[in-house]
């Protein structure tokens, strides 16, 4: 039941979609692998889906995909980037062991709040993770996504510059009999 409170959770329609898809590629088996996630399923609300592929010998992350809303809020692509030369420093410190307790435990990530902060411009949103196995059992990557608004610089509920506030999150573990 840990997948239906985690679908539960996710308020956004793209993310919902991109949760969905991820349930419909998993059948049967623990976790989908990457290639089992269907593209057309996700259709216009790929743009904010986002993968990484964890090496766990290495114990990092190489970028995978990035819809064009992330590569938009990052300035950025983080396709065939290592996450730690992906992100700044004090913001790999926060996402690093997000990602890595999603693929390694295996386990659902849903957070709310400030998703992005970048160039004194902040966004809104939510954000969620979910785990892929080649072997469809051992966690190797991760698929996300992060559905956002930007607040304009300077708004009266905002102050100008970055905010590395932490969003609201709650991580849920995968299903052990791999059962949506």
């Amino acid at each position: 039941m840990s997948f239906e409170a985690f679908f539960q959770a996710i308020q956004s329609e793209p993310l919902r979609v991109l949760a969905g898809q991820w349930a419909a590629a998993r059948g049967g088996r623990r976790m989908p692998a990457f290639r089992d996630i269907d593209p057309v399923g996700i259709g216009r609300h790929l743009r904010y889906v986002w993968a990484w592929k964890y090496d766990q010998a290495a114990d990092s992350f190489l970028g995978r995909l990035a819809g064009e809303e992330i590569d938009r809020a990052f300035g950025k692509s983080l396709r065939g980037m290592q996450m730690d030369a992906f992100y700044a420093p004090n913001v790999y410190e926060v996402v690093f062991p997000r990602h890595r307790r999603v693929v390694t435990e295996p386990s659902f990530f849903h957070g709310t709040g400030m998703v992005f902060s970048r160039m004194g411009s902040s966004m809104t949103g939510e954000r969620i993770s979910l785990p892929l196995a080649e072997d469809g059992v051992v966690g190797d990557g991760i698929i996300g996504g992060t559905f956002y608004t930007s607040l304009p610089p300077g708004d009266e509920h905002r102050p100008l510059g970055p905010d590395f506030t932490p969003e609201q999150v709650a991580f849920y573990p995968l299903d052990p009999d791999g059962a949506p």
